[in-house]
This record gives C-alpha cells, structure tokens and sequence, in this order.
C-alpha cells in the first residue's frame, strides 16, 4: 500500500499520536517526516538470448585477463576519482556478483553445508568479474527473513562457556578470537586476489542487530553481544526492546571498545595484502551515522601505522540513507541506497522496532524515486560510487541497470542468488540464480569490465547532455564516446567538440555481438540508427 501527499502526512501524524504515548506531531513535523514522491516507469521489457551457452565477451580482445593477480592497494584515481587505481596506476573498475555466504557457512541445520568458494571464483572468472562483498553476519543463529534456525559457522568469538546461549550452543567469550574465521577470512581474501578479485571486507551487518525486512524472525537473540549468549556480562540491549541497534551507535562505550579490537584484528589479518578494501557494515540502522564516521577514522588512524593502507566504503543505512551524508562522509567509497531520503531521527525514536515495522508495513519502505534504480545521478568525483543492487532492490535489476550505472560514471554491482544455497528464505516471486535476466546482468557487468579496459576510462566523466538517451561517458577531446540506448530507435550524439573522423562500433547487450557501423565525422549533432531491437550500446573512438 503506497500512501501519498498530504495524506501521508496525515497518516504519519496519526501513527505518532498512537505510537508515541499521545504526542502531537505539527504539520511540519509531519511532512518532515514524508516519503518523498516520484516513481518511475522503466523502459520495455528487455530482450534475453535464446541459445544460453556460454561465449566470451568480445570486448576481451585487448582487456585484461580477468585471471590476472590484482596489483594494489587500491587508491582513487587521482585524474578521475570516480573510480580507483591500482599501484601501477592504471584505473579500476570494480563491478562483480556477490553471494551470501562467501566468508561464512549459513544455513538451517548443523553442520552447516560448506561454501565451496573455489567454484565460485571460477563462476566470477568466467563471467570477468573483479570484486565480491566477504559478507558477515554477527549472529550465530536466526535471521529476520527465515523462520527456524539459520546457522552460521565461523563466528569471530569462540564459543567457550560456562553456560548455554539462547541457541542452546556454549555461550560465547568476548575475549577470546576464534582463529579459524580469521584463518579463513585471509584464505579467502589471497584465493581472490590470486583470480585478480578485489575484496570488499564487511565488518559489521545492521540484519544482525534488529529485525528487518519481512521480519519473520529475530537476530538478535543469536548475537554475542546480547546479554544471554556471553560470559563477559556485555549487554547491547540497554533498553531492553530486544533489539540491539545501541550497538550500532556509539553509545555504549564498552561496545564501540570492542569493535575497535574486533577491528584492529581484522587489519592485523588481511592489512598486507594488496586485494583489500572495508566496509564498515551493510545497511545499519538510522541513527548510526555517528558510529560509522568514528569506525572509518578509527580504521584509517590504524591502518597509518601499517606499510599499506586500504580504501574504507560506507553503504546505505536502512531503510534508506541520505544520500547527502554519504557523500560527506570521510568513506573513501560509498554504496547508497534507491531511496534519497531518511526520517529524521526524531521521528524514529518516538517508536520501538514493532511500531516502525507496523509503519512501513503501511506505508511502504519508500517509492521508486527517480535515482539509482532507473536513472542514477551522476557520479560527480566526491567518492568512488559502487552502486549495488543489494541496496537498491535487496535481489533484483537487470542489464539494462548495469549498463545505466556504468554510463553515470559508478561501479555496479549484483546482489547475487548465486547457486540457490539461501532460497530458504528467499521470496518465492524472485526469480531462480540460472534465471536469464540475472545471467544477462552478470555477463553484461563483465562486458562492462572489460569494455572499460579499451578506453581512456581514465579521462572520460559522465556527459548526460550529449546523447539524447541521456546514458553518456565520453571525452570530447580525445574523441572517446559510450553511448548507452535502452530502447530500440534512434540517439542522436553531439560531436561538436571533437574534431576529425571517428570510428563507430555498435554492441548488442543482448546476444553479445559487435557490429561496425561505419566512419563518421566529427564537429556537428549527429543521429544514429541502432541496429538492434533491443538496448545497445554505440561506442565511438578515434
């Protein structure tokens, strides 16, 4: 149920009357507490190959093998700091699938099935992906999307006792790290870089703290810092509303302490090793704003004590972030969310987390605006933007999106079903990990990849206003265009900047074929006929 307007406003301020022990919201305070309007209808239905074996992208003639050892640490570009650049500096285009359990094993019974990673690297390989999310989650047990147990195996603390957890395990000891998750944490990360894969290591996961989503179940009665799983007296549910979102805050000082020792481990760990990027935590609660500022510092003072120092991301805080702090923040890269807005925190702490549920239940979480999901803005240099479809959707985009991103000059990413190991949980609706809308996406991220290998990547920034598509990266100077055209038709490019004869090459997203399309001339507005019947993609060169 989507509510709109002024009426939303009255709905807010009603919901607060009841939620808030009686509390009279003005009219201002309502409507500063409004989802914002603006839904967009996305383009025809998209085309996919009939013959799904698989073939090699045929931009890879000059790329980079994608088996290559990666060559870092990754600093942003300093021409073009949209993107980073590797130690020889030559830029980086991150864009890859990820998967859940890619650090951990999850999963509803004990033992907990094996990832086999190895084949995951070869399916990422195959495909000219260069960048995966080690995903962590902080609980041993539950999540909010799946009713029953949901295990996870390893955890960072052992599990020592004296004493039974709320899982019926040994409680765990605060003090003491458990060596086979950062074993297999640093495993992980060499195995990767050895493929010529960067490595997003997340840190913290807001899902462990409170429920979300369907929430279905609740993930903190599995988490060590709730007072019943630890022998340490620890307590991260001062106000005893069963969730731990002070966790995620800096408000109890003897948690933040020990996140910074968690943290100081993880760089002990994986800080040499050249492949490396962090992530302070996905999708955190609103109101941890403050927390992942002083984490990212945290990190960045540790690490200048280390010979090598790795890029820090920041991602969207659920719901939603604005996406206003995320470019302020002292995050080297940041991954932000569809929805530009967030509540002020005033209007969330009037409720506990049954009320706020009860509220998107009837609201909604927010409505497609036109950003990152259909028409993302363009990166304008601030941060290196990884834009993940995670955020944008939980499970969902298409080629098409990809193809978007990478025009508006971002890293895009795919939040993976990968082999249908957590369809436990999934929504019945999405559709299955050998799909053909997620097989387009994937190879269309690695067409992406290695297109961005054969031009001058480096110098060439997002230029909307040159093609009437509104999907541009070029540089006019050097003659350097990529067109992106979602619809069948006609795309006219404005050329008047760049002078001499220029190459016209057309791509088909859809079957992955290259087609000359002639000479043409440069110095006026010119119109091009697509040759397809789908999206394309009219790259143009000197």
């Amino acid at each position: 149920m989507r509510v709109r307007g002024s009426f939303r406003a009255l709905i807010l301020s009603a919901a607060s009357l009841l939620i808030g022990g009686g509390v009279f919201l003005s009219v201002e305070f309502a409507r500063s507490c409004q989802i914002p309007r603006g839904a967009v209808e996305d383009a025809s239905p998209l085309h996919y190959r009939s013959d799904r074996s698989r073939t090699p992208s045929p931009f890879l003639l000059t790329a980079v093998a994608p088996s290559s050892p990666t060559r870092g640490p990754l600093r942003v570009h300093p021409m073009n700091p949209r993107y980073f650049a590797d130690s020889d500096g030559r830029v980086v285009l991150l864009t890859g699938s990820h998967t859940w359990m890619t650090l951990q094993d999850r999963g509803p019974t004990l033992p907990v099935p094996r990832f086999r990673f190895d084949e995951y690297l070869d399916f990422l390989a195959t495909r000219n992906h260069n960048f995966i999310r080690l995903w962590i989650t902080e609980v041993g047990n539950w999540m909010s999307e799946s009713p029953g147990d949901y295990w996870t195996d390893p955890m960072p603390y052992r599990r020592t006792g004296p004493g039974m957890a709320n899982d019926g395990r040994a409680k765990y000891d605060l003090d003491s790290f458990d060596e086979s998750y950062f074993n297999r944490l640093r495993e992980r990360v060499q195995a990767a870089g050895r493929r010529g894969m960067y490595v997003s290591v997340m840190l913290f996961n807001g899902w462990s703290v409170e429920s979300k989503g369907r929430v279905i179940n609740n993930p903190w009665r599995g988490h060590p810092f709730h007072r019943a799983n630890n022998i340490n007296g620890v307590n991260g549910d001062v106000n005893d509303d069963e969730s731990g979102r002070e966790t995620h805050t800096l408000q109890l000082s003897y948690i933040t302490r020990r996140q910074e020792a968690y943290l100081r481990k993880v760089v002990d760990i994986v800080g040499d090793l050249d492949n490396v990027l962090y992530e302070i935590s996905n999708e955190s609660n609103i109101g941890s704003l403050d927390w992942q500022v002083h984490l990212i510092r945290y990190l960045r003072e540790y690490q200048a004590q280390r010979p090598m120092q790795h890029p820090i991301g920041m991602t969207n805080e659920f719901p939603a972030s604005d996406y206003a702090e995320l470019l302020e923040s002292p995050a080297d890269w940041i991954s932000p969310g569809a929805y530009q807005w967030k509540p002020p925190p005033r209007c969330w702490r009037l409720m506990g987390t049954s009320a706020q549920s009860w509220l998107r239940r009837l609201l909604g979480d927010g409505v497609a605006v036109d950003n990152f999901t259909y028409n993302p803005p363009a990166a304008d240099g601030r941060k290196v933007v990884v834009t993940d479809t995670d955020h944008l959707w939980g499970i969902g985009g298409d080629r098409r999106w990809a193809w978007r991103s990478f025009t508006r000059g971002h890293n895009p990413i795919f939040m993976d079903t990968y082999d249908q190991a957590a369809s436990v949980w999934l929504d019945a609706s999405i559709p299955p990990h050998d799909s053909p809308q997620w097989e387009s996406l994937r190879e269309s991220l690695g067409d992406i990849r290695a297109l961005s290998s054969r031009i001058p990547l480096a110098s060439m920034t997002p230029t909307s206003e040159i093609a009437s598509s509104k999907f541009a990266l070029s540089n006019a100077s050097t003659g350097d265009y990529v067109v992106y055209v979602p619809e069948a038709g006609r795309v006219s490019v404005n050329l008047s900047r760049t002078v001499g004869e220029l190459s016209v090459t057309w791509f088909d997203p859809a079957e992955r074929v290259l087609l000359n399309g002639g000479r043409v001339a440069g110095g006026s507005l010119e119109t091009f006929d697509s040759p397809f019947d789908g999206d394309a993609v009219l790259w143009i060169r000197r």
